[in-house]
C-alpha cells in the first residue's frame, strides 16, 4: 500500500466522507517518493481501503476516488463527467456547473461550462497530478471550443500549488454571454468571481423574481453585476442596485443595456451605510435582495460575521413594506444554516416586524450537497415575507 490510515480514517469513509486528514495517516511515502499523485490507501492490517489523492502538504491529505480496486485514468473521468452531466438533466441556462468537487464524487474538481467554453479548477494537489487525464474527458464529454485552467483560488495555497489563470485547450473570450431564465448578462471567465459568475445563486434570482411584489419598488444591496437585479426589473417598477465596486457596477449597466432594462438606478455605495440611510431617510421597499459576499473566512470570524448579518438584516426587515418580501443569503460556509436562522429569527425580533417564512433555499441544484459532507452546503439562506406594518421611525 501507498498510504496507510488509522481506523477513525478508514471510519471516515465508511460513513460518507471523502477526506481522511494528516493525523490519521499511519504511514505514507518518505523522501523522492513524497510526492502529490493518486494512491492506494490500506489500513493497519494492509488491507485494501480506496484509492485517493494524496496532497502531501495538504491537512487534507486523502481525498477518496473509489473504494474498488480500479485504475484511475481517463476512462475512469470520462465515466465520472459523463454520470454527473447526466444527473443535471434540463437546466434553463446556458451556463451552469457540471461537476460540483465532492458533491459529485469528484473531490477536488470544478468543472463550469458557459455556452461552448468550460472554466475548470483543479484545487487539491493529489488532482493536479492527474491534469492530463482530467483535461481529456473533459473534451471527450463536453467537446468545448475552449477550456481555461481558473487556479487563482486561494485554496491552492494550502496545498503548495501555484495560482494562475491559464489555457488549456483553444481560447476562451474575457467575456461570454449568458442566458438564464431569459436574462442575458456578461460572465467574465477569466476575471470574474469564482469562475466567471455567481451560478449558484441561478435559481434563487428566478425564485425572487416570481416573489418581487409587481409594480413595487426593489433593492438589490451587495448586487456585483446586477444578476438579481436584473431578474427583479421584469416584476418591479423600480430597482435601486447598490455595490461599492464601480467597475461591477459598470458592468452591471452594461448588462441592463443588453436587455433593454430601464429601470434599474446603479449606486456606488457600502452595503452597511447605505441600509442605514435609508432607513434614516424612512424609505420602503416592496422587495429586498442581500446576497453579501462571505463574511467568515474561518471559524473564528463567525460571531463577528454573524453581528454584521444580524445588522444589515434588521435594517433591511425595517424597509419592508407591508407584504413586502426579503430575499437573504449567507455563503460563509462556517455559518451553519441553524445558525443562520437563530440569527435572522432575533434580527427580527429586535426589527419588531412579523415574518413569515416562504422558503428556505440553497445553492442550485447543478451544486448539490452530499449529506454525509457538510462542506459542500455551503450557500444558505430564506425568502422572507412581512406581515406586519414597519415600526414608526420617529
Amino acid at each position: 500500500m501507498d498510504v496507510v490510515v488509522g481506523a477513525r480514517g478508514v471510519a471516515r469513509w465508511r460513513g460518507g466522507h471523502p477526506w481522511i486528514y494528516a493525523s490519521d495517516v499511519l504511514r505514507e511515502p518518505e523522501g523522492a517518493a513524497q510526492r502529490a499523485g493518486i494512491v492506494t490507501v490500506g489500513d493497519r492490517r494492509d488491507r485494501f481501503v480506496g484509492r485517493a489523492l494524496y496532497s502531501p502538504a495538504s491537512t487534507i491529505r486523502l481525498r477518496l476516488l473509489t473504494t474498488d480496486d480500479i485504475a484511475i485514468d481517463t476512462a475512469w473521468w470520462r465515466a465520472r463527467l459523463e454520470a454527473a452531466l447526466a444527473r443535471r438533466g434540463t437546466i434553463a441556462a446556458t451556463a451552469y456547473r457540471v461537476a460540483h468537487a465532492e458533491g459529485d464524487g469528484l473531490p477536488s474538481l470544478v468543472v463550469d461550462r458557459y455556452g461552448p467554453y468550460v472554466v475548470a479548477q483543479l484545487l487539491s494537489a493529489g488532482l493536479e497530478s492527474a491534469r492530463a487525464d482530467v483535461l481529456a474527458a473533459i473534451l471527450d464529454v463536453l467537446r468545448p471550443q475552449g477550456v481555461l485552467w481558473r487556479h487563482d483560488a486561494a485554496v491552492r495555497r494550502h496545498e503548495q500549488l501555484p495560482l494562475a489563470v491559464e489555457a488549456a485547450y483553444g481560447e476562451v473570450p474575457d467575456e461570454v454571454e449568458v442566458e438564464e431564465h431569459g436574462v442575458r448578462y456578461l460572465a467574465a471567465p477569466r476575471t470574474g468571481q469564482k469562475t466567471g459568475a455567481f451560478l449558484d445563486q441561478r435559481e434563487n434570482r428566478r425564485l425572487a423574481a416570481e416573489h418581487a411584489v409587481p409594480g413595487g419598488r426593489a433593492l438589490d444591496v451587495f448586487t456585483y453585476h446586477g444578476s438579481f437585479a436584473l431578474h427583479l426589473a421584469g416584476r418591479a417598477a423600480t430597482v435601486l442596485a447598490v455595490d461599492q465596486s464601480a467597475d461591477a457596477l459598470l458592468r452591471g449597466a452594461r448588462n441592463a443595456a443588453r436587455n433593454g432594462i430601464t429601470n434599474i438606478e446603479w449606486r456606488e455605495a457600502n452595503g452597511f451605510d447605505l441600509l442605514r440611510d435609508l432607513e434614516r431617510a424612512g424609505r420602503r421597499f416592496d422587495t429586498v435582495v442581500l446576497d453579501p459576499p462571505a463574511f467568515a473566512k474561518t471559524r473564528d470570524a463567525v460571531p463577528r460575521a454573524l453581528a454584521g448579518y444580524k445588522e444589515i438584516n434588521l435594517r433591511a426587515m425595517r424597509l419592508l413594506t407591508p407584504g413586502g418580501v426579503l430575499l437573504t443569503c449567507s455563503c460563509s460556509y462556517h455559518v451553519g444554516r441553524e445558525g443562520f436562522a437563530r440569527m435572522l429569527a432575533e434580527a427580527a425580533a429586535d426589527s419588531g416586524r412579523q415574518l413569515q417564512v416562504i422558503a428556505r433555499v440553497g445553492a442550485a441544484r447543478d451544486h448539490p450537497e452530499l449529506l454525509t459532507v457538510p462542506e459542500t452546503g455551503y450557500l444558505k439562506g430564506a425568502l422572507l415575507r412581512a406581515i406586519d406594518a414597519p415600526p414608526d421611525p420617529r
